[in-house]
């Protein structure tokens, strides 16, 4: 079985929560891993996302990883990109 791993870095600018969790995490930078399996037996390369994980470093400085499905962390964006931002005002 081949395995492949990537890491991504998303930015919050807001607090924000995620799904499965009930810390309020603030807002920065955090960094994404990504686990993908190679499928088998196909005349082409295919992967399969087998596991998501964001690095979440606590008040005492551990860093945790929290397993997170790709569904709650683009909710988790998208709830972050269509919050006002500082300093907005209504027009």
């Amino acid at each position: 079985m081949n395995i492949r791993s990537s890491r991504k870095q998303v930015t919050f600018a807001h607090p924000f929560t995620l799904s499965g969790y009930a810390d309020l995490l603030p807002a920065g930078n955090y960094d994404v891993l990504v686990e993908e399996e190679l499928l088998e037996g196909l005349s082409f390369e295919a992967y399969r996302r087998t596991s998501t994980h964001m690095i979440v470093t606590g008040q005492a400085g551990r860093a945790e990883m929290r397993p997170i499905t790709e569904k709650d962390l683009e909710a988790a964006i998208g709830r972050d990109q269509a919050a006002p931002q500082p300093g907005a005002q209504n027009e």
